[in-house]
């Protein structure tokens, strides 16, 4: 990451952070068509406990634009700049989405740095099929555009109930899905798309929570499954009735386990 990329990260990933105290350092990885407020019911309830600091990646949100595709390594050694840039020596990591490969690569390529790990609704060890449906996807969004993706994205992220009940709050969600989408997809989808971690999963020996939606379409309970039974240890939680976004409908519910767990 260039310095000057470096400086825009980090200065959203500081506002929920204080260098003073002692309180446990917590590293947010957002996921692709997000940036670093999709945390932001998140962040501040961590915050009296814990020194947080809110990721932005590259190509998203206030983040900046990237040209060209990143590695999955790329994004890694982003995770590690920002540690580096922060003065943390290791940090208890949560990824969301395919921010949780992210934090997978954290804990098999970075181990020193890695206190804890937390996967919400995260991706991991992609089959043929799955990377099939995902290029498919990209295909269409070369094709129609981004708003081809994120009107369908509407019901893979919230369930039917949610909808109803908070129209203006997805209405906003999808706008900042649009707006992320198209620079996100082209500088990272690609790339985990075809990145599989499965077979290194049990290498990973840091305590780990796994998270997901009931109902999850994007990041499915078959992935949480196996990410579970390859990573020895690990805790599992399936969230009744929820699908992908458990950060928006479920903040409280998933507050209360990253807490919980960091304690432990």
């Amino acid at each position: 990451m260039t310095e000057r990329m470096l400086q825009r990260s980090v200065a959203p990933a500081l506002r929920y952070w204080d260098n003073g105290g002692e309180r446990p350092p917590v590293m947010l990885v957002h996921g692709v068509g997000a940036d670093g407020t999709s945390w932001d019911q998140i962040a501040p309830a961590l915050s009296p406990e814990f020194r947080v600091l809110r990721l932005d990646l590259r190509g998203h949100g206030r983040s900046g634009h990237v040209d060209g595709a990143l590695t999955l390594d790329d994004f890694v050694q982003d995770v590690v700049d920002v540690l580096d840039a922060c003065a943390v020596p290791a940090a208890n990591i949560v990824g969301f989405s395919l921010g949780g490969m992210i934090a997978q690569g954290i804990a098999l390529q970075h181990v020193h740095r890695l206190r804890r790990l937390i996967l919400l609704s995260a991706v991991a060890g992609r089959t043929a099929e799955e990377r099939e449906r995902v290029e498919a996807r990209l295909a269409i969004l070369q094709e129609q555009g981004v708003a081809a993706i994120t009107g369908a994205a509407q019901e893979r992220w919230f369930t039917k109930d949610f909808i109803a009940r908070n129209p203006d709050l997805v209405a906003r969600r999808m706008q900042q899905l649009q707006e992320n989408h198209g620079p996100s997809y082209a500088a990272a989808y690609t790339v985990f798309s075809t990145s599989d971690l499965g077979e290194q999963l049990h290498a990973i020996h840091a305590p780990t929570l796994i998270a997901t939606g009931e109902h999850d379409i994007g990041s499915n309970t078959r992935m949480a499954r196996f990410m579970h039974a390859q990573i020895a240890g690990s805790k599992l939680e399936i969230l009744p009735s929820l699908r992908h976004s458990i950060l928006v409908e479920a903040p409280e519910l998933v507050t209360r386990l990253v807490r919980d767990f960091l304690r432990s």
